[in-house]
C-alpha cells in the first residue's frame, strides 16, 4: 500500500471580533468592501474580501480592554493591501473611522488605522504606488 505524504500549508486564517450588534458591525465593515452571506442564528457571520475572511460574533466584550488597547495603539488585525492609496481613498469616502491617516512607515510602507463601532483597530498597509 503506498501513502501519500501532505505537506500541512495554512489556507486561510481569519480573525474573529465580538460585537454588541451584529448588523451594525455587518454594514460597517461591507463599506470597507466586505461582503456577508446570511449570519447563522443571528449571532454569527463570516465577511469576505479578496478571498480573506472575517468572522463577527454577537456577544459580551469589555469596554476597558477596548479603551486600553485604541490608548496604546494595540492592532486587532494588520491586513497587507496591493493598492494602499485608492484603499484608503475608498474606505475614506465610505466613511470608515480612520483614526491614523495613510502615512508613510519606517519600514517603507504606506499604513492606516481603522476604528470599527465596537473599538476594533484594523491596519491597513501596502508598498506605496510608483511615482
Amino acid at each position: 500500500m503506498m501513502t501519500t505524504q501532505t505537506t500541512p500549508r495554512l489556507t486561510s486564517f481569519a480573525p474573529q471580533f465580538l460585537v454588541d450588534d451584529l448588523a451594525r458591525s455587518i454594514a460597517y465593515y461591507e463599506r470597507l468592501g466586505f461582503t456577508f452571506g446570511e449570519p447563522w442564528d443571528g449571532f454569527y457571520a463570516i465577511g469576505q474580501l479578496d478571498g480573506l475572511e472575517l468572522h463577527l460574533k454577537e456577544a459580551p466584550r469589555y469596554i476597558e480592554e477596548r479603551q486600553q488597547r485604541r490608548a496604546n495603539e494595540h492592532l486587532d488585525a494588520a491586513a497587507g493591501v496591493d493598492g494602499i492609496e485608492a484603499y484608503y481613498a475608498q474606505c475614506a469616502a465610505n466613511g470608515a473611522t480612520i483614526i491614523k491617516p495613510l502615512a508613510d512607515t519606517p519600514w517603507g510602507t504606506r499604513d492606516f488605522y481603522v476604528e470599527d463601532p465596537d473599538g476594533y483597530i484594523v491596519s491597513f498597509g501596502g508598498r506605496p504606488a510608483q511615482s
